[in-house]
């Protein structure tokens, strides 16, 4: 802002500051507990990362403000709660989108879109399966569905009032971790990085174990929300410079940071959420000379992983619903054979 308006005072709310300006910027957080006494204040709200706002806090900021002119931006305004749709009432209608596939080799970087399955272990396969059963027989018992959050609510609050109820919800996640963590994604991994040498590379995961065990194996930087922030600034810096050719993630830059020159994503877990596939696939499409991007999914196969891969790449990439025949990768045969146990 100060190089777009040299003349201009840039107010600052939020780590700490309040120093409100005609001109200035807002954490959602600052803005959010200040609004009372700044509603009246402005007549133009430009909202950053607009998903945010229709949470219960933030929505305050919208409601209590008295600006006729509102403006939000986000490359993912879906959310899972469907409150995505009170965007037309705190803001207003939507008057421009486009997909990634729309801009890539124009704004963005050209990209290609690679899923590559892995086969769990004999042994994986039956401990999966016992740990399916056992969630299910409970899901069934209270005629419970987690296709949608409300059932998953009531599954999150009926697990706690019972030792049956427990136990499923330790089984759930016993299946989760052995589709995210299964070593066969581990040495895909090490096929892909051996296919890209030197390409700047982030790799994904749901969970810190998974982060920190790819870390451990590969001599990778780990970024977790567990990372103080010096360390964190200081791993992003050495991967603009060079020093560091790939680093591992669970999450943390999911969202609102740059990740510079970064050419090849490795999602090894993830949700269903079409925003965290967009937020992820971004954070490797910024433009470069004949820059080519790949994005990997390595999924487990015949696991839950299959159709939370698919139902987030039908909200998140138009026209990458499915891998595209010209995206279809050699490694893909590469990996087949020696990921299976």
């Amino acid at each position: 802002l100060r190089a777009a308006f040299p003349d201009q005072d840039i107010g600052l709310i939020g780590g700490g500051y309040h120093e409100p300006q005609p001109l200035t910027i807002a954490t959602y957080d600052s803005a959010a507990r200040h609004i009372e006494r700044l509603g009246d204040r402005f007549g133009l709200l430009i909202f950053d990362e607009v998903h945010h706002l229709p949470s219960e806090f933030y929505r305050s900021i919208a409601e209590f403000s008295l600006a006729p002119y509102r403006l939000g931006l986000t490359a993912t305004p879906e959310r899972s709660d469907g409150r995505d749709a009170d965007l037309l009432e705190l803001v207003g209608s939507l008057v421009y989108r486009r997909h990634p596939d729309q801009l890539a080799g124009d704004v963005l970087a050209a990209f290609q879109i690679r899923v590559i399955h892995v086969d769990l272990s004999p042994a994986e396969r039956v401990a999966y399966q016992q740990a399916l059963d056992e969630r299910n027989a409970f899901l069934q018992a209270n005629r419970l569905s987690l296709s949608a959050l409300e059932g998953w609510n009531r599954f999150v609050m009926l697990s706690a009032r019972s030792i049956e109820g427990r136990r499923a919800m330790r089984a759930h996640r016993d299946a989760r971790r052995i589709a995210h963590a299964t070593p066969a994604k581990l040495r895909a991994l090490g096929l892909i990085l051996a296919n890209h040498p030197g390409a700047k590379t982030v790799i994904f995961t749901e969970d810190n174990a998974t982060a920190y065990e790819v870390s451990q194996r590969f001599l990778i930087p780990c970024l977790t929300h567990q990372t103080a922030i010096k360390e964190r600034q200081e791993i992003l810096d050495r991967f603009k410079a060079g020093t560091y050719a790939a680093i591992a993630t669970s999450n943390v830059l999911n969202e609102g940071v740059d990740v510079p020159d970064a050419s090849i994503g490795v999602i090894l877990s993830g949700s269903a959420s079409a925003r965290e596939f967009i937020q992820r696939l971004g954070r490797i499409l910024r433009r470069g000379e004949g820059k080519q991007a790949v994005l990997y999914e390595v999924i487990a196969r015949e696991t839950r992983e299959e159709r939370v891969a698919d139902r987030r790449r039908e909200g998140g990439v138009q026209g990458h619903s499915g891998t595209p025949e010209s995206a279809q990768p050699q490694l893909e045969l590469a990996v087949e054979k020696p990921v299976q146990d």
